[in-house]
């Protein structure tokens, strides 16, 4: 299998669209098609933050569930919003309120209809991919070796929020400790969640969350070449958002 693994969009569809016609993808039918087969992944965090949520989730939407040439692994924000269309009491805050914004303004009807198809994304999309006879991992923040091929709240948690034990920095922001530096399994894994200004490869794990949405980048993997490809952001750089790249 040919993938193009993209790290967390958050919005940002003028970017997406950008990367994936440097990668060769067109755009003649509405959506990103390769003219020789390689299909898109993604590590989720879809929407929030970014300008244009609801044209992504439709964009993958319609690769993943109509024309099934993509895969995709909720994120955090994924499930956050999730949780909000299925009505739950969630704050609309950390992002999601751009999300609902967009959602806000559209009649009934359209908003009936990304509901439904966002949720049906999420619900019919694993908590994490096994691709290539599980040589390759998409993972939204990762997941340790020990877990691999498990499910269930403990395994949930990780994938969605990384390494974390309940403690907060200063800020309110989650500690993650970095479970990368500790893999040692045989699988690639894929992941984002945490914005880096440049891709971290390390023990066969790379995070391709560059930061787009705070004015960084757009970053693609390509398997099996193990390629990076990206596009500047075309937001404002926040400095603060992103974790040293040295680490």
């Amino acid at each position: 299998m040919k993938i193009d693994i993209i790290g967390d969009i958050h919005g940002c569809f003028t970017e997406f669209k950008e990367l994936t016609l440097n990668m060769g993808y067109g755009w003649e039918s509405g959506i990103p098609v390769h003219p020789h087969g390689r299909i898109l992944g993604f590590v989720g965090d879809l929407t929030d933050r970014g300008p244009e949520s609801l044209r992504v989730i439709e964009v993958v939407y319609q690769l993943v569930i109509n024309k099934k040439i993509a895969l995709y692994a909720p994120g955090n924000h994924c499930n956050k919003l999730y949780r909000y269309f299925s009505g739950n009491k969630v704050q609309v805050s950390h992002g999601l309120e751009t999300t609902v914004a967009e959602y806000q303004a559209l009649n009934n009807r359209e908003q009936k209809k990304i509901r439904k198809q966002f949720m049906d994304l999420y619900e019919q999309s694993p908590l994490y991919q096994l691709i290539d006879e599980g040589r390759l991992i998409i993972a939204h923040a990762g997941i340790r070796h020990d877990l691999i091929g498990q499910s269930g709240s403990k395994v949930k948690t990780f994938v969605l929020y990384g390494d974390i034990n309940g403690a907060k920095h200063p800020d309110g922001s989650p500690v993650r400790r970095d479970w990368a530096q500790s893999y040692k399994g045989k699988a690639w894994i894929v992941y984002g969640h945490t914005p880096v200004p440049e891709a971290i490869c390390v023990n066969r794990t790379y995070n391709i969350d560059t930061g787009c949405v705070f004015g960084g980048k757009l970053t693609a993997l390509r398997y099996p070449e193990m390629e990076l490809k990206s596009v500047p952001s075309s937001l404002p750089y926040v400095a603060d958002k992103f974790r040293s790249s040295s680490k």
